[in-house]
């Protein structure tokens, strides 16, 4: 699959089937080779003689001069690194200057990511993908493949600039903060093929005298007291046994640093890891910033660090009051502690061995006996059952777990606990358990998670993870939304991975399937999420209508059924009519009836007429669908744009009216449309004759956003205006969300 928002053809990019998007621009032959990534092609670079190898693509692409772009590549070379570069063009074709990348620090064989970012220089219109080498002696050969030319790839909602996120520019977005010299470097890492975000650069931390070393974001990030904040990126420790580490650090308005969280790598080798630190923004914090660095380290040491990035931590479960800390446990055992018992508890070692994210949470028990662990104290966000999901592991002897949620007042009195007894963990892998408690006792005002945990053996262990405590909602619920003639099916506590059959159900127990992003929620679009949202502005208006949700388990096929009581959509008006477009519901208009339709129902007939016989004998098709017209009002210019756009792309839409009018709800095409006017020409009124033909309802067709889509919608996901404009292509697009990826 293309790169998204590479400026440069698939063929180009791939190489694939050939090269004809690259030509050689000093001392080089090219040829198509094989044994590529992403597609078998790859560009062949061979070195004429001994001295500066280069190639471009042939096509020179558009640049705005000032704007940050980035390129990059995959590279493999046995005998020599290479490098790539940004050749900036001026409107005559003229090179200004090429933006190079360091050379790799060493040729490697493996495919390795090559990459470089800069600012368009005055003057510059035009930009080309650049490769380079340097050659000992002639018919040198280095590989390339997977090229990329576009706007900076960068981390999904990163507060941080893209200077601070990765050194492909250069290193000022940080700074030494203690005993060390900072500067980047180019090594060779082999990362995914599909992995962008990764660059070619890395900032290298060289410590100057045996001790402490660490480097410092120049950068601040606002923050909202009381809102969970996460610091990520990618270190790689001089040895498997350096202590490494990053820190998200919170500053009062004055810049003052009032508190930090360290998030120390436990590395299982000297490779790269990703390590995340998150914490809640204190009282009096305004902003937030990160660091990195080594503890206890030697003079000379290296340690190095990419992507970095602030954000949002990841949504264990929406509604859930554990922070990330506490239910991931990142960078320790957050607020948990035991209780009671002779079990231990400590963050998992080495990192790589969760079920979310790097770390777990492990019990260790050295006798067979039993423990409690409980977190700290949340806020009770609705005085209904509670629910505390786990995921679990035994990693060494067996176990049980008993789950519970305990309740205090707002003195901080106990109040008792609710709770389900120890039962069985299940023997090897992960599993996940869902606990419901009972509702909080008169008073409470907060809550804690509480785990029972019994080890069956001296000397076992165990795992837990992805640990959420959230207010227990109804897993299927339902709401009117008059003003959209539409339903919202709420659908809580899902299990992504598993398909998921939504069904609307009428009076009479008939059965239609609701459109989602993709098309029908038939069962064949895996769910991805374990809460969502559901807009189905196909209901019928004025009839109970009931859905009924199917999970269906993609292992073993078995289902999962859930019901939501029926609902009505009203409709008073029997002179007014829904007109929807079933994929864009942003479209969708009431319009004022000025005559319902009359039906012709047409038929393919051939007639014979048989030779002394009174009868004709005639040989008929099938009857086909209604055929007809129906004539609208439009009472202002406005409401006449809102038609045109409605109608203008030609998709199947839906009319709708009240029960009773022997109309209901019809899938239709419309024909050639007349707008006529009813008075003089400064009259707005127009009534339009919309000639129709019946058609089924559109099986593959996606609903692209919400009819009732907001700018606030659209600052909930996206950080800032530049990622608005790096993710869509039009200002239609923003209002349909389709995104560019």
């Amino acid at each position: 699959m293309p790169i998204p928002g590479n400026m440069l053809s698939p063929v180009v990019e791939m190489v694939d089937p050939n090269i004809s998007g690259w030509t050689t621009m000093l001392n080089a032959t090219i040829g198509h080779g094989s044994g590529g990534r992403v597609g078998d092609g790859v560009l062949v670079m061979r070195s004429v003689a001994a001295g500066e190898v280069r190639a471009r693509t042939v096509s020179s692409y558009p640049v705005v001069e000032g704007t940050v772009y980035q390129a990059l590549a995959d590279a493999s070379g046995a005998t020599i690194p290479e490098r790539i570069g940004i050749r900036w063009l001026n409107a005559a074709n003229a090179e200004l200057s090429i933006t190079w990348s360091l050379t790799t620090a060493a040729a490697s064989s493996s495919w390795h990511r090559i990459s470089v970012a800069g600012a368009a220089p005055v003057g510059a219109v035009r930009a080309q993908v650049v490769v380079s080498t340097t050659a000992a002696a002639p018919v040198v050969i280095n590989y390339f493949e997977n090229f990329y030319l576009g706007l900076p790839i960068r981390i999904s909602s990163n507060m941080l600039s893209f200077a601070a996120e990765s050194p492909e520019i250069d290193t000022t977005a940080w700074a030494v903060e203690a005993n060390g010299a900072l500067s980047r470097t180019a090594p060779a890492v082999s990362w995914a093929a599909d992995f962008f975000t990764i660059g070619g650069h890395v900032w290298t931390l060289t410590v100057t005298a045996n001790g402490n070393a660490s480097a410092l974001c120049g950068e601040r990030a606002p923050v909202v007291v009381g809102t969970d904040y996460m610091a990520v990126a990618y270190l790689a420790p001089p040895t498997s046994g350096s202590t490494v580490w990053i820190e998200l650090r919170y500053y009062d308005a004055g810049g003052t640093q009032i508190s930090a969280v360290r998030s120390t790598l436990a590395p299982p080798g000297t490779g790269w890891y990703r390590q995340r630190a998150s914490g809640v923004a204190p009282a009096g914090a305004a902003t937030c910033g990160v660091a990195a660095g080594i503890t206890g380290a030697t003079a000379g040491q290296v340690v190095r660090f990419e992507t970095v990035g602030v954000m949002a931590p990841p949504q264990l479960k929406a509604g859930s009051v554990l922070p990330y800390a506490d239910g991931s446990f990142e960078q320790g055992v957050g607020s948990w502690t035991k209780i009671s018992g002779v079990a231990t508890i400590a963050r998992s070692s080495p990192w790589g061995t969760a079920f979310e994210g790097s770390y777990c949470l492990v019990v260790s028990s050295t006798t067979a006996t039993s423990s409690v662990i409980r977190s700290a104290r949340y806020p009770i966000q609705e005085r209904i059952t509670q629910r505390l999901g786990i995921i679990y592991q035994p990693a060494v002897g067996t176990w049980q777990i008993g789950y519970g949620v305990r309740w205090y007042d707002a003195a901080g009195n106990d109040l008792g606990v609710s709770s389900w007894p120890p039962t069985a963990a299940t023997a090897t892998g992960w599993w996940g358990v869902l606990y419901t408690s009972d509702p909080p006792p008169a008073g409470a005002t907060h809550m804690a998670a509480e785990l029972t945990v019994v080890a069956l053996s001296a000397g076992a262990s165990l795992r837990l993870d992805h640990l959420r405590l959230y207010a227990g909602l109804p897993g299927m619920e339902t709401a009117v939304v008059e003003a959209s003639g539409s339903v919202t099916v709420t659908l809580r506590d899902l299990t992504v991975g598993h398909g998921l059959r939504l069904y609307r159900v009428d009076p009479s127990g008939n059965r239609a399937m609701v459109r989602g992003r993709y098309g029908l929620w038939d069962g064949t679009h895996p769910i991805t999420t374990d809460s969502m949202r559901v807009e189905d502005y196909e209901a019928p208006l004025g009839v109970a209508t009931a859905y009924t949700a199917e999970l269906v388990d993609p292992v073993t096929g078995q289902v999962q059924r859930r019901l939501a009581t029926a609902v009505t959509i009203p409709w008073p008006d029997p002179d007014r009519a829904w007109l929807k477009d079933p994929g864009n519901p942003q479209r969708n208009l009431v319009v004022t009836v000025a005559a319902q339709p009359s039906w012709t129902r047409p038929i393919e007939q051939a007639e014979y007429v048989v030779q002394n016989r009174r009868n004709k004998v005639v040989l008929s098709g099938v009857r086909q669908g209604r055929e007809g017209e129906v004539q609208v009002w439009t009472h202002s210019d406005a409401e006449r744009e809102r038609l045109h756009w409605l109608l203008d792309p030609g998709n199947v839409l839906l009319w709708q009216t009240g029960p009773g009018l022997g109309v209901g709800d019809l899938y239709l095409t419309v024909g050639a449309v007349s707008e006529e006017r009813e008075g003089p020409a400064q009259d707005p009124v127009r009534i339009w004759k919309l000639p129709i033909v019946e058609a089924d309802m559109p099986v593959t067709t996606g609903v692209n956003g919400s009819g009732g889509r907001t700018w606030q919608d659209v600052l909930s996901v996206f950080p800032t205006w530049q990622a608005v404009l790096d993710a869509y292509g039009s200002w239609e697009a923003v209002l349909l969300d389709r995104r560019k990826t």
